[in-house]
């Protein structure tokens, strides 16, 4: 392969763009490769290569890219109009459709972006118990806003940079973090700070980090501290809703938080993110109640016209359970090529999500850790040399869509059967 047009163009971005570059996990060494269109699991970049897309977007194309019933839905809406600052029918049909899917949001609220999403989560939780401090988990990541920006996940590890510079200490002094999969830890935090403490948000499947997998029964555990000492619960489920299960990791795992937080694949592609939860704790939320969300583009029509179509697609043809059957024939066949060769490397996923850590299996940020970084990129630059494109990072899931079948899915494995032994 060659890159020519992509170093070019790098070249040009790096004088126009921080690290030239939109977003830091991008910022691929020595360069990134810039793609010129997409279809079905492929990529093609500006200089004719082609890769298997195992990246998906981070998340949002389960159904693979130009699926035609969302270019269809998109294309009708552009034909309507696709902003119009006031409220439209496709909030109403989405809202209706989500909320059935996920019961525990009774109200919910579409944004533009997991990140609005997550922040205005923690406002409500803040803002209906009037209380300040909020509990994450180390490395997990709900977007670039400063009160979760800390030891966050994604990119930020991925450069060495686990927090950021520009947040002020009265922004994350209330934030307070305890290990993935220690509950002890969770206990002694709830019990220490009682009555002070609003919220714990978490992914329930760590994403930006992993996949990292919940011991069994952690979530319940984490569900029932939470209930004890009146503190919500919000689950952010920006990468395992409609992915896990079309009613997202709380349906897979039955628990029910009091707030949720989506995006990625309820866009379809398309900039989205929503935040809901019980009726008591959303009515609160401006115009009815005095806790203050707004957004220009909110309940955007392409992106929910986007939505509802990637919605029928998944709930009509059975797409879900195929691609879980997918990823855990992916894994299988990738846990036997580990053994094989007889490295202390795992396997880890769920669903449709997976990963290769050139390490022993993760249950928290700080094992994670302890992984193979350099060794990981190695071996990604090697698959990308193949064809194959991975999250490049150690600390990145990747993704099967609906679009790799199993001569796409073949091809993959042979890649990583040769890139492995290398």
């Amino acid at each position: 392969m060659h890159f020519d047009s992509s170093i070019r163009l790098f070249d040009q971005a790096r004088r126009l763009m921080p690290g030239g570059v939109s977003s830091p996990v991008r910022a691929i060494s020595p360069y990134p490769f810039y793609t010129a269109r997409a279809i079905g699991p492929y990529l093609w970049d500006c200089d004719g290569n082609r890769f298997i897309d195992y990246c998906l977007a981070y998340g949002p194309m389960i159904l693979g890219h130009r699926h035609p019933a969302i270019r269809e839905a998109v294309s009708d809406q552009m034909d309507r109009g696709w902003l119009y600052g006031t409220p439209s029918e496709l909030e109403v049909r989405l809202a209706e459709r989500v909320s059935s899917l996920y019961p525990s949001m009774e109200r919910l609220r579409f944004v533009s972006s997991g990140t609005e999403a997550t922040m205005a989560a923690i406002r409500v939780a803040r803002g209906s118990t009037g209380r300040d401090m909020i509990i994450k988990i180390e490395g997990g990541f709900h977007g670039a806003h400063d009160s979760v920006l800390v030891k966050a996940g994604s990119g930020a590890t991925t450069l060495g940079i686990p927090d950021s510079r520009g947040v002020p200490r009265d922004a994350t002094k209330n934030t307070i973090q305890v290990p993935y999969n220690d509950p002890a830890a969770l206990e002694e935090v709830l019990e220490r700070f009682s009555g002070r403490i609003a919220c714990l948000i978490m992914e329930p499947v760590l994403g930006n980090i992993g996949p990292i997998l919940p011991d069994k029964g952690y979530l319940q555990t984490a569900r029932r501290l939470t209930e004890k000492n009146d503190v919500l619960l919000i689950f952010d489920e920006v990468i395992t809703g409609f992915r896990l299960s079309l009613g997202g990791a709380q349906e897979l795992f039955g628990i029910k938080p009091d707030l949720t937080t989506l995006g990625k694949i309820i866009g379809g592609g398309f900039p989205i993110g929503v935040f809901g939860g019980r009726a008591d704790l959303m009515d609160q939320v401006a115009p009815g109640g005095a806790i203050y969300q707004a957004g220009t583009y909110n309940g955007s029509p392409a992106s929910l016209a986007a939505g509802l179509a990637t919605l029928d697609v998944m709930e009509k043809e059975d797409t879900i359970n195929k691609l879980n059957r997918s990823g855990e024939s992916m894994r299988l066949a990738l846990k036997d090529m580990v053994e094989d060769l007889g490295q202390d490397w795992s396997v880890v996923g769920i669903a449709s999500m997976f990963k290769v850590f050139f390490g022993p299996e993760p249950h928290n940020y700080a094992q994670a850790l302890r992984c193979d970084r350099q060794g990981y990129f190695e071996f990604f630059r090697r698959m990308l040399d193949s064809g194959i494109f991975l999250t490049p990072s150690q600390y990145e899931t990747d993704f099967i869509s609906a679009a790799h079948n199993q001569d796409v899915i073949e091809t993959t494995l042979e890649a990583f059967r040769s890139c492995l032994k290398s």
